[in-house]
């Protein structure tokens, strides 16, 4: 019996020539024991009938936001609460970009916008579309929402062409909802620590020294570690972002010695430690009470003194039955610094990034990660987005569970 016997699923349909896959999608559904309601566009009618969706998943098909002969209102709210996930498949580049900035002019969106539950998004277009700055910066904006992409692969294309933009086949899109369903609860019982963003140490009441660290990563982890049902402790330095996933507690600060101090109150009690942050290596010795002033006071010399080391603090106090998982980022001899920092710090696993690698390091939506573990060969991964690296991650922490 397949792990979608009983799920709830929105199908999303939109307005391009991959919609006929979405019918044989469909009938895989409906065959793996889903209870599937098909939301499609306006346009999508224009590829696919309404009747040939309703025949196939036993319900009405949602397109208008009322039925025009009866005035019965369709409650986009009530389908999203009434989801275990939503699939949009295909999903074209007008869609993308409706649902990256919440423009709610038809019942998928809006559909959308009210799920409570995994939304899995498979765009489906042309190359040229699909390779557009804007195309890539609404997915990767998706992304990091939460949404899990289903990247399109490579072939013969209906305008003619070859190249990147065939919507995923029915039976892989399948597998991917297995595949979630079937790990969504392997965390069920465990308290994940993460620490995220970058330290800011103050040199005087307006200025710091600090980071570039936008904090995606470390808030990516901490999203799917929750949607696999762990409890999450996230400690965030200063970042723009907020978590989104109810399990989530966010304990915010600002200093390297304020986030050692939250995640030591925490540790003991957990079984899995991520330190994700990009913790500030150097603070200023002292802290002026007031603004320094260029126009009365003399250039200023800062004397800085080292702050803790979190991941090396933490690993001295862990037991055989915690897990410590460590980030670094580096620009040179990446391998050997990894692996030093590996035992140095008694870390069990530890991500490397290089800043050398295009698409990875701070301030952007994607990563490209190295996995070191004990006593095991290093396990490369290629540039993903953040979301996907945090599967990664949280995969191979299982597997040490």
């Amino acid at each position: 019996m397949s792990i979608l016997n009983g799920k709830h699923i929105v199908l999303g349909i939109c307005g391009g020539i991959a919609a006929y896959k979405s019918v044989s999608l469909l009938r895989l559904l409906i065959k793996a024991g889903a209870e599937v309601q098909v939301v499609i566009t306006p346009a999508g009618k224009e590829f696919i009938t309404p009747v040939t969706l309703s025949a196939l998943s036993q319900k009405p098909v949602v397109s208008e936001f009322f039925t025009a002969n009866t005035g019965e209102w369709h409650s986009h709210v009530d389908l999203g609460l009434w989801a275990d996930c939503m699939v949009i498949a295909p999903a074209t580049a007008s869609t993308l970009g409706k649902m990256a900035h919440g423009i709610a002019d038809n019942m998928l969106v809006t559909t959308y916008l009210s799920a409570k539950s995994p939304v899995f998004i498979a765009p489906a277009m042309d190359l040229d579309m699909m390779r557009h700055p804007s195309t890539q910066t609404n997915l990767a904006l998706l992304a990091s929402y939460g949404n899990h992409i289903i990247e399109p692969g490579s072939g013969f294309l209906a305008s003619g062409l070859e190249g990147k933009g065939r919507m995923e086949e029915p039976e892989n899109i399948v597998k991917y909802l297995e595949d979630f369903f079937s790990k969504a609860q392997d965390l069920a019982g465990h308290h994940v620590l993460i620490t995220a963003g970058p330290t800011y140490e103050k040199i005087d009441p307006v200025r710091f020294i600090g980071n570039y660290s936008s904090g995606k990563m470390g808030y990516a982890l901490a999203e799917e570690c929750a949607s696999r049902g762990a409890k999450v402790t996230l400690v965030s330095g200063p970042v723009s972002i907020k978590a989104v996933n109810p399990a989530i507690t966010t304990v915010h600060v600002e200093s390297a010695r304020e986030m050692l101090e939250e995640c030591r109150k925490v540790f003991p009690e957990t079984d899995i430690a991520i330190m994700c942050a990009a913790v500030a290596d150097y603070a200023p010795a002292t802290c002026s009470d007031r603004k320094i002033k260029r126009e009365h006071d003399d250039v200023p010399v800062i004397t800085l003194v080292k702050n803790p080391d979190i991941a090396a603090t933490l690993g001295a106090e862990k037991n055989d039955s915690q897990i410590l998982v460590g980030f670094a980022l580096e620009t040179d001899n990446e391998t050997v610094n990894a692996e030093q920092k590996l035992y140095k710090k008694n870390l069990d696993m530890i991500v490397l990034n290089s800043m050398r690698d295009n698409g990875a390091g701070f301030g952007v939506d994607t990563n490209k990660v190295s996995i070191f573990k004990r006593d095991s060969d290093p396990m490369d991964f290629p540039l993903k987005t953040k979301a996907q690296v945090a599967t990664d991650i949280i995969d191979e922490i299982v597997k040490s569970l």
